[in-house]
């Protein structure tokens, strides 16, 4: 899996239970805060799902509520079980899936009662091992419904409002006010692209469960720019997401504006099962929603967004062209230095001796094993004679499990130049290797 999931994307075969199940705060507050994880700009939060807290992807791009990874939480309950068929964002086929009723879901008294959630049952997708976090869910519209959704990036806190015109009227005099509209219970902003010199209106998803900046559909007015690369751009809920990836002019959020943006331009088999609404040629993802405070107001369908510190940070990607994933755990022995205690001269004087270095003991810890699961065509790390399935022993002469899995991949996208020296497993035999990260745009 690439450094980061790029977008999911979930469109059903089956019935949405509109009224019900929808996010309400407790206890008469105003407002609740939930702190979060982000992890390669995704958001995520921890919910209760019928008592048992679990860990969600929290996703504008998506209508119901998804739950999966579940083999290892056989303790969740589920009421009103029925079996399904779903199908979305991917090259395959549609998999199997059941459909539950009469749920409670509830997070720092943010409360839904009677909440409808669909559960993957192929064990494949799994999120876990691609984010380096325990991930049991996808939650979208519920949560964003009938709330103002405050999402503070650089604080790392989500801010559920109570919906009044008074927060309303606050908001505004601190925040650009920009237009959306709801459609098939997804948020999207009308703005303008410029594409290989040709502007064109731009209808996005405003996707907070997308890691990239930008997506663009090609069509007839759209094609893909000279300069670009094949590249492994996610993993949807029926299957990889192959696609391009490309800089293209400008595009233009009200009076932010992104110059020479890198986009990612899906294949065409990747979104065949993507049911698109009228005018819409993408979306724009958490690689630029992270530059701003973000507040999202369904109810009057409206975007509120303020600049934070992050916004001229430069577009990355990841150059080495490895996609890395967790692929198990191994035992490591970890050598720890033990502190002798010595009495002093002095009654109850206690000074410690740490310059004994033969006190150590040994320790046994379960760390990640990281496989390389996927490599881009002509990159330097299939040049340099990296291959699928190559399980890492060492990066830069320090061993992986040292690392998170977002660490490591914060090393692939960094600046130009850069050596990187690897040593991986492969058949029993270990490898020494090396590359340079290069700008392939």
């Amino acid at each position: 899996m690439k450094k980061y999931i790029a977008l999911f994307l979930v469109l059903f075969l089956c019935f949405s239970l509109k009224a019900q199940g929808d996010f309400a705060i407790q206890n008469k507050s105003k407002k609740v805060t939930i702190p979060f994880k982000m992890i390669n700009n995704l958001i995520f939060i921890p919910i209760k799902v019928n008592g048992i807290e679990l860990n969600f992807l929290l996703d504008s791009g998506v209508e119901e509520t998804i739950l999966f990874s579940m083999e290892e939480r056989k303790e969740v309950s589920f009421n009103n079980v029925v079996k399904i068929k779903l199908r979305g964002l991917g090259s395959e086929e549609e998999v199997e899936g059941l459909k539950s009723t009469s749920n409670i879901l509830e997070t720092h008294g943010l409360k839904s009662n009677n909440h409808l959630v669909y559960i993957i049952l192929d064990q494949n997708f799994n999120l876990s091992s691609q984010i380096g976090i325990p991930v049991n869910g996808i939650i979208g519209y519920k949560f964003f419904k009938n709330n103002l959704v405050e999402i503070n990036y650089q604080k790392k806190k989500v801010i559920v409002h109570f919906n009044t015109e008074a927060i309303r009227k606050k908001i505004t005099k601190k925040f650009q006010s920009i237009p959306i509209t709801i459609e098939r219970s997804k948020p999207y902003i009308n703005t303008t692209a410029i594409v290989d010199t040709v502007s064109l209106p731009a209808k996005l998803l405003i996707d907070i469960g997308n890691s990239d900046a930008f997506w663009i559909f090609k069509n007839d007015k759209i094609k893909l720019p000279d300069k670009n690369f094949p590249d492994f751009l996610g993993k949807g809920f029926s299957g990889d997401i192959e696609g391009h990836r490309a800089k293209i002019e400008k595009i233009s959020i009200e009076n932010f504006h992104f110059k020479k943006p890198i986009v990612s331009f899906p294949d065409s088999a990747s979104v065949r099962n993507v049911k698109m609404v009228p005018g819409r040629i993408g979306s724009v993802g958490g690689e630029v929603l992270k530059r701003f405070t973000v507040i999202l107001d369904y109810a009057d369908e409206k975007l509120y967004l303020k600049k934070n510190s992050k916004f001229s940070d430069p577009f990355t990607y990841n150059k080495s062209g490895i996609t890395v994933q967790h692929n198990g755990l191994q035992w490591v022995q970890e050598t720890v230095h033990l502190e002798t205690v010595q009495v002093k001269s002095s009654i109850d004087e206690v000074g410690y001796s740490p310059s004994n270095k033969d006190n150590f003991k040994y320790k046994f810890m379960l760390k990640p094993i990281y496989e390389i699961v996927n490599i881009r065509k002509f990159s330097a790390a299939e040049k340099c004679g990296l291959k699928k399935g190559d399980i890492i022993v060492s990066i830069n002469g320090i061993r992986p499990y040292k690392y998170s899995l977002e660490q490591i991949n914060h090393l692939l996208k960094s600046g130009d130049d850069i050596w990187i020296n690897m040593e991986v497993e492969r058949n029993s035999v270990l490898l020494k290797l090396k590359f340079k990260l290069t700008d392939e745009l």
